[in-house]
């Protein structure tokens, strides 16, 4: 029984081997020889399918682009107005305060000032607290779309000024303090439509200039400050005639002559930043969405034809 399992077993083993499938090789049909043409037909076909939807969407990014949406500073914290400001308990003028209020440091202001160049200003009404004194210091942050004279003045007593020096040039050469004190060269030029954080101090002999918390310029100043009652004015023609074109923010005065490493402090707090030296502070005007002061000492303005615009962002960096 068990030799004729054996002998089955091997049969079919040779005949697994001895035998053999013959398979007839599959034919495409409808293949043309050459495939390069349906390749390209293909490619096109993808192009026109999703050609619109990629230039629409192209369409799409360069206006949010254009609207600023891109802009960090659009999406940074905004300090809302009012929300930062100098509490002095024993009333205007007085030294004495009980802190500073409100969240100031990185954040940005909602809104500045907008000047239109031709009717546009905002006037503070003369009081003790800002009587010339015999050192002080000025300073704002300024974004000139134009020619521009007059940021920040009391008549020609003391103010501050952008001028134009090389008006064939179109550039923006320096600051004034009324009219005299003007720096004979300048170590670079103001360009339009960007920030610039300006302004000057004066010890009562020397009025020293600067641009971004650097040095700037600086000229001898002899002549005593003469006392007036008139107002104080940004962005108007008081003395010139000549009104801003560009906008404005975060004005702040001192009746002290502020140091170098202060007024770089004050630059790197950027344009929503708080002042420094409060015991010293004359005025401060964030410009944030009204004109008043916050410095404690009531010296609130008054705007005409200002626009306070809260889509500002462009042209500012963070120092």
């Amino acid at each position: 029984m068990f030799e004729v399992v054996l002998e089955r077993v091997s049969k079919r083993l040779q005949g697994n081997v001895t035998h053999t499938h013959t398979h007839k090789k599959p034919t495409r049909v409808g293949i043309c020889a050459n495939s390069k043409p349906l390749k390209l037909q293909s490619a096109m076909e993808y192009l026109m399918t999703y050609g619109w939807a990629i230039l629409i969407i192209a369409i799409v990014l360069v206006a949010l682009f254009s609207l600023n949406l891109f802009n960090p500073y659009t999406f940074a914290p905004k300090a809302s107005p009012g929300s930062c400001q100098i509490m002095r308990p024993n009333g205007p003028g007085s030294n004495i305060f009980v802190s500073e209020v409100g969240l100031c440091n990185n954040e940005i202001p909602q809104y500045v000032a907008k000047f239109n160049g031709n009717s546009s200003y905002i006037e503070v009404q003369n009081s003790i607290s800002l009587n010339p004194p015999t050192t002080m210091s000025m300073f704002a942050w300024f974004y000139p779309t134009s020619t521009a004279t007059n940021l920040v003045e009391k008549a020609n007593s003391y103010g501050m000024k952008i001028g134009i020096f090389g008006a064939s040039a179109g550039q923006f050469a320096g600051f004034i303090w009324g009219t005299t004190g003007v720096c004979s060269s300048y170590p670079f030029a103001l360009s339009t439509n960007r920030y610039y954080f300006v302004g000057f101090t004066f010890n009562g002999t020397t009025i020293t200039e600067y641009v971004n918390g650097k040095f700037y310029c600086s000229v001898s100043f002899s002549s005593s400050i003469p006392s007036n009652s008139t107002a104080l004015e940004f962005g108007g023609p008081l003395a010139s005639g000549v009104y801003v074109n560009g906008s404005l923010s975060n004005v702040q005065i001192y009746n002290t002559s502020l140091s170098l490493s202060e007024v770089t402090a004050l630059y790197r707090e950027g344009i929503g930043g708080a002042p420094t030296n409060i015991q010293n502070l004359v005025g401060w005007w964030p410009l944030n969405g009204n004109a008043k002061d916050y410095s404690g000492n009531n010296n609130n303005g008054v705007p005409t034809n200002v626009v306070f615009t809260s889509n500002w962002e462009s042209g500012y960096s963070t120092p």
